[in-house]
């Protein structure tokens, strides 16, 4: 797992963007190759560079890659819109259950894991800076997700006793990662009324 971040002049950050196996992390630096993000691996990463004329030259052969290109900067656009929401305007409770709802579909779709139960290696603290808290507020805020049943976490290792719920605190609608999901998985973390 890689983070993108950005840092204020007093060393604290931001974590904008997680990456999971699979991610192209910086693919916006190909139209835009002076970047302002840089990237911190959260676990052991190996990372593959492929120059921008490379990926230039492809993009302009294959047509189709080029869409694929795009459609992986339009999802990653709809993933920050989604943080910024995040960070700005849900209570502790919701931010961090969308967080874990958002990364459980990522992992799921990757087949690596599935949606009730995921390894997602981020301390407290990188979890904060995810999230926009204090290392401090994390801990209180994953009491009370436990303590209410909606997530259990140790060592890394989550459990969602039940994914309707979890994704009905979190207000989390998955469309926005553009992840074709089963018409079964679809509905069942798609909000109720009674979290709006």
């Amino acid at each position: 797992m890689v983070g993108r971040f950005g840092q204020v002049i007093d060393g604290r950050r931001q974590i904008t963007a997680l990456h999971i196996a699979g991610d192209m992390c910086d693919l916006h630096s190909l139209v835009a190759p002076a970047t302002e993000w840089p990237l911190q691996a959260l676990t052991p990463t190996a990372i593959m560079q492929v120059s921008h004329a490379q990926l230039l030259a492809v993009a302009r052969a294959y047509p189709n890659i080029a869409e694929a290109f795009w459609r992986d900067c339009s999802v990653d656009a709809a993933i920050l819109s989604q943080w910024v929401v995040n960070v700005g305007r849900r209570d502790a409770r919701s931010r961090m259950a969308h967080l874990f709802c958002e990364m459980a579909v990522r992992f799921e779709d990757a087949g690596d894991e599935c949606r009730t139960h995921f390894t997602l290696p981020m301390s407290q603290t990188q979890l904060g800076d995810a999230l926009g808290m204090t290392s401090v507020h994390v801990n209180r805020t994953l009491k009370a997700l436990r303590e209410a049943g909606l997530v259990m976490m140790s060592h890394h290792e989550v459990r969602v006793p039940c994914w309707r719920e979890l994704a009905n605190v979190a207000d989390f609608d998955p469309h926005y990662l553009q992840i074709r999901l089963s018409r079964a998985a679809a509905a069942a973390t798609r909000p109720t009324l009674a979290s709006v």
